[in-house]
């Protein structure tokens, strides 16, 4: 099913539902399948199209994790931190400040 998923994702990008959530979508099964490495190509797609999506943001750290990125996961924390302070999304906000702390 999930292999399924993932290319019915794919055949979307590039078209005109492609953008953020399409992206996030695909990074989440990607990496739910254990392609950590793509999950993190197309969760940077998802931030391209949205610079504000916190919870992408927020994948995209867990994704780096996953690569053993350290500076990734931080990075991509850090900055989802503050998109999510300035949308005042106080729930992705406390969860990558506790993924962050976990880092360090």
């Amino acid at each position: 099913m999930t292999a399924n998923l993932i290319a019915n994702l794919r055949a979307q990008c590039g078209g005109p539902r492609d953008g953020a959530l399409l992206r996030f979508s695909l990074g989440n099964a990607l990496l739910a399948a254990g392609d950590a490495e793509g999950a993190a190509d197309e969760l940077r797609q998802a931030v391209t199209f949205d610079p504000a999506y916190s919870a992408a943001w927020k994948l995209l750290g867990k994704a780096c994790l996953a690569l053993d990125d350290q500076a990734g996961a931080a990075a991509a924390w850090q900055q989802g931190i503050q998109v999510a302070q300035a949308r005042g999304d106080k729930q992705a906000e406390k969860e990558m400040t506790v993924f962050l702390r976990r880092l360090g």
